[in-house]
This record gives C-alpha cells, structure tokens and sequence, in this order.
C-alpha cells in the first residue's frame, strides 16, 4: 500500500472508510464518549450550551450529529473558526490512538497522499472542483506522521 501516491475516500462503507468521520470508532475525550468523530467535532462547536452539545454526542447516528450541528438555531462558539482544525486534530487523534486496527491501517498507507473526496465540501475535502484545501487529508496525514514517529521510538 506505501506505493500507493495518492488514496481518495468519502464515505464510512467504501473503500478506506475508515478515515472517513462518519466511521463507527467510538472515541472517549475528557471523560465522554463519542460514537464518532463526527459527534465529537459538532459537539465542541458549543460549549456554551452543555444540554445541546450532550444532544450532539448521544445523537443517532454521525448524520443527525452532523445535522444538530450545522444548525444556525444555536449560537456557534465565536472562535469556531479559529479553533476548528485542532478539534479536528484532537478528534482524529484520539480515535487512530484508541483503535489499534485503524491505527495499524493508516500507518499502512506509508506516505501516501490521503484525500477527502467530497463533492460539497471544499474545506475539509476537495470539493466539486478538486481544487478544495482536504484539511480533513492533511489532518489525517499529520496524525499519520505522529504515530509512524511515535512507532520508532
């Protein structure tokens, strides 16, 4: 698989799905757990509202966490902005470190380029265009490096 240059996913049930948010790998952060780090992500946008950030971790599903999440009927932290690829990071993070599976998986895509191939989102993917920032890839490819360095010590 280190041969591989570049690995597109988008979606938990295709191919390396599990680097996709919405995957099943239950996370545990500060003492809550999160079915997904989707959950976690949409979560920490509110921590103003502890009851409406709860609704978001015990959500049914990444989806419908997605969606509490996206919802402008709450007031979103006013440093989302700032603060939202190292929620990112926190959360990809802990789920590579919790998951001794996916963690072995990713370090086997070696150097490979890994790419969120959404088609609607040109932040954390490529979007339509493929011309998006894939923050969530290089969040990924970070997390990658940490735990290959952390595998040679």
């Amino acid at each position: 698989m280190s041969s591989v240059d570049t690995i597109e996913f988008y979606g938990a049930n295709k191919a390396y799905g599990f680097f996709s948010n919405f995957y099943n790998a239950p996370i545990y952060i500060e003492g809550v757990r999160y079915d997904t780090t989707e959950h976690y992500f949409q979560a920490m946008k509110f921590p103003q509202e502890p009851d409406y950030q709860r609704a978001i971790a015990t959500a049914d599903g990444p989806g419908k966490a997605a969606k509490l999440g996206r919802s402008r009927a709450h007031k979103l932290r006013s440093d989302w902005e700032e603060i939202k690829d190292e929620v990112m990071t926190t959360a990809v993070r802990a789920k590579f470190t919790s998951h001794e599976d996916l963690r072995k998986q990713m370090l086997q895509t070696g150097n490979a380029k890994l790419v969120e191939a959404s088609p609607t989102d040109a932040y954390w993917g490529v979007g339509a265009d493929n011309n998006g920032k894939n923050m969530l890839g290089i969040v990924l490819m970070r997390v990658r490096d940490e735990l290959a360095a952390a595998q040679q010590d």
